[in-house]
């Protein structure tokens, strides 16, 4: 069928509905003698009669009946489809793919995004918690998390989260029973609980400064994990002294379970960036997204 037959057959189908070419010219926006020829050359190219005209009535004919029969549900049925695609267009949906550290994940995107989704619920979100940097582009995530000292050049970044600082803690039963440390070097005599950087490989060198002083430390212990919140399960349970964000110690340092040491050498860091490839942002529900972590 040819894109103007199907256009007559819709004119055809408003002009039965109405039982008038002049209401259905009004309904169309054209004028009458426009609907009344374009009428006449679909019978012609049909070679059917498919309404009947008087000076008072318009009324389909047999014909006229059978292929509304046949056109109206499915023309409905186009209508709906597209009534659907349109509630799409104006409502966001969709996936939306991240990686991040489980600090980044717990401290600053789930709490942003916790209530935000209860508004959207057609967005679909992964947050795929891993302490290593990966290539979002070959791996097929949309976008990262990073602290702002780690982004890639040739992305798009946008700020989500404020400065933190990792801390030194231990158990009060742990540091009873050894001298406390006063600088970073002293650190190398204790059972400290390591931290594996998935995607590198290597151990996390704990990184501190004091008037302008930068100190890189190695530290040696028993445990080694690549969870920070199983650092801390570690450090309450008395294996050592770990190194973790401070923001995630909160409770147990107010409970007593854990105490901090080092304050004065622990730096701050940059806070949260949510970096991407230009192209995402092309996406309704990513940009839902981004403006959900943004605020």
């Amino acid at each position: 069928m040819k894109r103007e037959d199907l256009n007559d057959m819709l004119w055809f189908l408003a002009v039965a509905e109405e039982r008038s070419f002049t209401k259905a010219a009004a309904k169309l926006g054209t004028s009458q003698s426009t609907i009344s020829h374009t009428i006449k050359k679909l019978e012609a190219r049909m070679g059917l009669r498919l309404l009947t005209r008087t000076t008072r009535n318009v009324a389909p004919t047999e014909a006229g009946e059978r292929l509304i029969r046949s056109l109206a549900p499915r023309i409905e049925e186009i209508e709906t489809e597209i009534d659907a695609l349109m509630e799409i267009r104006d409502k966001p949906s969709g996936s939306v793919r991240i990686t991040l550290s489980d600090h980044a994940l717990e401290s600053v995107v789930w709490p942003k995004l916790r209530s935000m989704l209860h508004e959207f619920p057609d967005i679909k979100v992964e947050l795929n918690s891993d302490n290593g940097f990966r290539n979002i582009v070959e791996e097929k995530f949309d976008a990262g998390v990073r602290l702002g000292e780690s982004l890639d050049k040739d992305m798009i970044a946008v700020r989500i989260g404020p400065d933190w600082r990792l801390v030194a803690v231990a158990s009060p039963r742990y540091l009873d029973a050894r001298t406390l440390p006063l600088t970073p070097q002293e650190l190398v005599g204790h059972d400290c609980i390591n931290h594996r950087q998935s995607r590198a490989g290597g151990l996390y060198a704990w990184e501190f400064e004091k008037d302008g002083r930068e100190v890189r430390v190695r530290v040696e212990g028993q445990l080694t994990f690549n969870s920070s919140y199983a650092m801390i399960d570690a450090a309450v349970a008395g294996y050592g002294i770990a190194y973790v964000p401070e923001s995630l110690v909160e409770k147990e340092r107010a409970s007593g379970q854990l105490t901090q040491i080092l304050d004065d050498w622990s730096p701050m860091f940059t806070g949260y960036y949510l970096f991407y490839p230009s192209r995402r942002q092309n996406s309704p529900a990513f940009k839902v997204v981004v403006d959900a972590l943004r605020a």
